[in-house]
């Protein structure tokens, strides 16, 4: 393991990449066992531990920023179809970093006051605050993804929110806050296997829900949704990565790899304090 692996990550982000114009990436043709960036997925795991003490640094430097006055913030959006490896994204990369710096919110089925207000009300008051790395283990992104599949709302209000999320994530980026959106893709065999090894864990049988056999047999309708949501909302001041996902070590490098080249953009150093060091080290000294 070293450098020059390490530095063979640096052509994942535009692998992974969504094509920039609609229907340029082909979600239906994705080969969702592969490991882009890296030749063998068993080293994936010991990679990703060589990127953490960075990932943890930079934060830390986000976050004092955001103590002194500074607006930046970073986040991480996270979709997938059950299985596909979310809460491993948020304990094992989110997971290296110290938790005060970060603010992690799930979206479920909205509740009764939610459905009150327009659907990225409840979005908006969950943004993370400055020099927080903001997770979204699901989003806003459900609104045209479940609701779409599930016809939950009319197809004119479903359509009319791609150009919704479109101006509100432009907004986002204009205010301050880096987007790093990630879809997480398992396969159809895969995600049968690991529903199947929940049912036969007495561990895991409370992560199963029977819904997930009625979520598996509406495959081909999230797909298409998914595929829509990729033309429409992968914009150049947020793009989508797509992330196969049939190995959970790869994924997790993946995403690692990718909030980690969202923090370096920032340039982020230590905040500037506002008093003589010299004069402190020597008041200090005295006490002794």
């Amino acid at each position: 393991m070293g450098k020059k692996k390490l530095a063979r990550l640096d052509s994942l982000p535009d692998a992974l990449r969504a094509g920039a114009e609609p229907g340029s990436f082909d979600l239906a043709g994705m080969d969702r066992a592969a490991t882009p960036g890296i030749k063998d997925v068993a080293t994936a795991a010991d990679l990703r531990a060589l990127l953490g003490d960075e990932l943890a640094d930079l934060q830390e430097r986000l976050f004092a920023e955001g103590r002194t006055d500074g607006t930046r913030s970073v986040l991480l959006v996270i979709q997938g179809l059950d299985t596909a490896g979310k809460g491993g994204i948020v304990r094992h990369v989110a997971g290296m970093v110290d938790p005060q710096g970060l603010a992690i919110r799930s979206f479920g089925v909205p509740t009764p006051e939610e459905r009150e207000h327009d659907f990225l009300w409840r979005i908006r008051k969950a943004l993370p605050p400055a020099g927080r790395i903001g997770v979204f283990d699901r989003s806003h992104y459900e609104d045209v993804l479940v609701a779409r599949v599930k016809n939950l709302v009319a197809p004119e209000v479903w359509e009319a929110r791609y150009d919704e999320i479109v101006a509100f994530e432009r907004e986002l980026v204009a205010s301050g806050t880096t987007i790093v959106k990630v879809a997480l893709m398992v396969s159809h065999d895969e995600q049968h296997d690991r529903l199947a090894a929940r049912l036969e864990r007495p561990d895991k049988q409370w992560k199963y829900n029977p819904s997930d056999v009625d979520t598996r047999l509406l495959w081909d309708d999230y797909q298409e949704a998914y595929q829509a949501v990729l033309d429409r909302t992968s914009i150049p001041e947020a793009p989508w990565y797509v992330v196969p996902a049939d190995s959970k070590d790869y994924a997790r490098l993946a995403v690692t790899k990718l909030l980690l080249d969202a923090l370096r953009t920032l340039d982020l150093g230590w905040p500037t304090v506002d008093y003589d060091v010299e004069v402190e080290k020597a008041r200090l000294a005295a006490t002794r």
